[in-house]
């Protein structure tokens, strides 16, 4: 039986207010605040817009500018390679012949796709065993934590380089290999928050009434971090996609005639010589424009979940 939170702190970083209370006041009140508060950031609200165009067009332009993506032998019967940009390519041709209108949607399709899939997994992964080592403590977060500080030594990129050079790049593959050496980061915000949560009254009351430690750690510790599992996660998304534009970029990303954006800006390194600057500056003004977009809304939802801190 579920205890509901009597005696919390309102005061300090992570608390929810008591029982019905505090979902009455995250599905109404505390939801309205958070979103004025998001509102009032123009960086923000310019982020989120440009993630749904970003979004429409690498998922929905396709459908309004069908090009063929996928046949390296049709592209180069059909068009000239390198083309510069005229009516007929609004943004030129690559080497092989690719439409690069619509080789950014199809390479921005697999960025976005990795992005946030990656994100996901890295968010599952570090919250529960942030949560898991917070709660448990004593051997269990010793030897969690140690696993985590190990692989923080490691720089990220080499060992993304390593895992993607073990396994055959695919899309799975570089959304399991991104996913599962990105939870580091929120592992350890999360495991700050439990630990401070887990002595709370009402995590003492549930130990109290009997209840067991998955489901104190499930229904009231996991809960009562979403604000930073929400905003982690919306950077994780962000540096997810940066971490695929630096394998493709070295070659190490989804196998042709499949493309990422990384992808695309190291074929068109090798034609930076010629002026083929339709090969490389869209494609990277769409890396710079998501990155930094996320990372405004991220920065955005930070200040907003702190509203709870504010209106006590």
């Amino acid at each position: 039986m579920a205890v509901t939170p009597t005696a919390i702190d309102p005061g300090q970083p992570g608390a929810a207010p008591a029982g019905g209370e505090a979902q009455q006041e995250l599905g109404g009140g505390l939801t309205v605040q958070i979103l004025r508060v998001f509102a009032e950031n123009r960086l923000a609200v310019i982020g989120a817009v440009v993630i749904v165009l970003m979004v429409l067009f690498c998922f929905l332009g396709p459908v309004f500018y069908p090009t063929n993506q996928t046949n390296t032998q049709l592209a180069l019967t059909t068009a000239p390679a390198n083309a510069p940009p005229s009516s007929e390519y609004p943004l030129g041709t690559d080497p092989s012949g690719f439409d690069m209108l619509g080789r950014i949607m199809y390479g921005g399709q697999i960025s976005l796709i990795v992005g946030f899939a990656a994100a996901g997994i890295a968010t599952v992964v570090g919250v529960l065993v942030g949560a898991v080592s917070g709660f448990f403590g004593s051997f269990t977060d010793a030897f969690l934590m140690r696993i985590v500080d190990v692989l923080l030594s490691v720089p990220l990129l080499y060992l993304l380089i390593v895992l993607a050079v073990i396994f055959h790049p695919s899309v799975e593959i570089l959304i399991l290999v991104i996913g599962f050496t990105a939870w580091l980061v929120p592992a350890r915000l999360v495991r700050g928050e439990t630990l401070s949560l887990r002595v709370r009254e009402f995590v003492q009351a549930v130990r109290v009434m009997g209840g067991g430690g998955p489901r104190i750690v499930v229904r009231h510790i996991i809960p009562n971090t979403i604000g930073t599992i929400i905003v982690n996660a919306t950077f994780q998304v962000a540096d997810a996609i940066l971490l695929l534009a630096a394998l493709g970029f070295i070659g190490l990303g989804v196998p042709a005639p499949q493309t990422d954006w990384g992808s695309m800006i190291a074929v068109g390194v090798n034609y930076a010589d010629n002026g083929d600057w339709w090969l490389i500056y869209p494609t990277g003004i769409a890396i710079v424009l998501v990155v930094v977009a996320f990372n405004f809304v991220g920065d955005a939802l930070r200040d907003a979940f702190e509203v709870r801190l504010q209106r006590r």
